[in-house]
């Protein structure tokens, strides 16, 4: 009788074991599994913030979003549009984002007034300013008319092309309605290839070729839209940024290769952004903003801030006074690429 009362007990003590042993086994299953989601939780958000609304000048970052590039790299990317009261510019200067997009010009101003900045992406191949005419005339012959541009940055070049070639344009500023010109109130208006110019083509406004100034198609083409970092946020998250820059690419890549879709997906951000805009006008603005992006000298999507361009921005800033320094292009990149 003592024997099977030990033989019970011994079962129960092995199964007990077998038991304690399946669970630390199951346990260290689950571990891994977790793995990657632990990994990605222990990184911070990444928060990308564009220049501007939601439109397709961002579709490729729209594209990473949504199939899932970013992910695939190991980030979590929030993508939040500035609001009324707090621009992109502001933002990155304060330090409440990780990246942004800024024009070349943009970028040299905040350098200049003592902000490290380091490009990790461009985009922009090609500038995309063009000055319309409202009079059916040359932009070069209008000198000391009155000429719209925005309250915002972004205009700079227009500026300096005026001073350079003694036009004297008497500046209006708007915000970014075009009334002013559609009325009639002003003889010309500073537009982007990519938007205002195709919304006042929109309006019904007939506009000639030789009414429209082109800036890429003169001695002023320097690079516009890139991503942008404060050098001391990049230093602490290179990994993310790079990761981030990788996968912006991808999401630009594909957007060329599946335009359609594209705008699918932009149109999702522009409604869920409550952007009064139309299908049409998106896909003329994607179109123009995929052709910018490719480099005329190479024929190719390049995705890289060019030396060249970088130096001609920077001496005609310095040249129009728009900045107290030289901003050259290695302050701008990583040298350890």
């Amino acid at each position: 009788m003592f024997f099977l009362h030990y033989l019970c007990t011994l079962k129960v003590i092995n199964h007990a074991k077998r038991m304690k042993r399946n669970r630390k086994l199951i346990l260290f299953i689950a571990v891994l599994l977790m793995l990657p989601t632990l990994a990605l939780w222990s990184q911070k958000r990444f928060v990308f913030t564009p220049q501007w609304k939601a439109q397709a000048q961002f579709a490729g970052y729209y594209v990473a979003q949504e199939k899932g590039f970013y992910k695939e790299e190991g980030i979590d990317v929030d993508i939040v549009h500035p609001s009324a009261t707090q621009s992109a510019l502001s933002r990155v200067e304060d330090d409440d984002i990780d990246a942004t997009t800024l024009q070349l010009c943009q970028a040299l101003k905040i350098v200049d007034s003592g902000v490290p900045l380091i490009n990790i992406l461009q985009t922009s191949m090609n500038n995309a300013l063009v000055i319309v005419s409202r009079r059916g005339k040359n932009p070069l012959e209008q000198k000391g008319e009155r000429v719209g541009i925005w309250k915002a940055d972004f205009g700079e070049m227009a500026m300096c092309m005026s001073q350079k070639e003694g036009l004297g344009y008497e500046w209006v500023y708007y915000a970014s309605e075009m009334n002013l010109f559609i009325r009639g109130a002003i003889d010309a208006i500073v537009a982007m290839s990519y938007n205002e110019y195709y919304q006042l083509l929109q309006t019904g406004i007939q506009l000639k070729d030789e009414n429209v100034y082109r800036f890429c198609d003169h001695e002023y083409n320097v690079q516009e839209d890139g991503v942008y970092m404060r050098r001391d946020v990049y230093e602490r998250n290179k990994e993310q940024a790079d990761k981030f820059a990788r996968a912006s690419q991808k999401g630009w890549e594909w957007a060329a290769e599946h335009p359609e879709e594209t705008l699918d997906i932009v149109m999702k951000y522009v409604k869920l952004n409550h952007v009064a805009t139309n299908r049409t006008l998106q896909k003329l603005m994607l179109d123009e903003v995929l052709r910018l992006q490719t480099d005329r000298e190479t024929g190719k999507r390049e995705f890289r801030l060019r030396p060249d361009m970088v130096k001609l921005a920077s001496s005609l800033l310095l040249e129009n006074r728009v900045l107290k320094h030289e901003v050259t292009y290695t302050s701008l990149v990583n040298s350890e690429k």
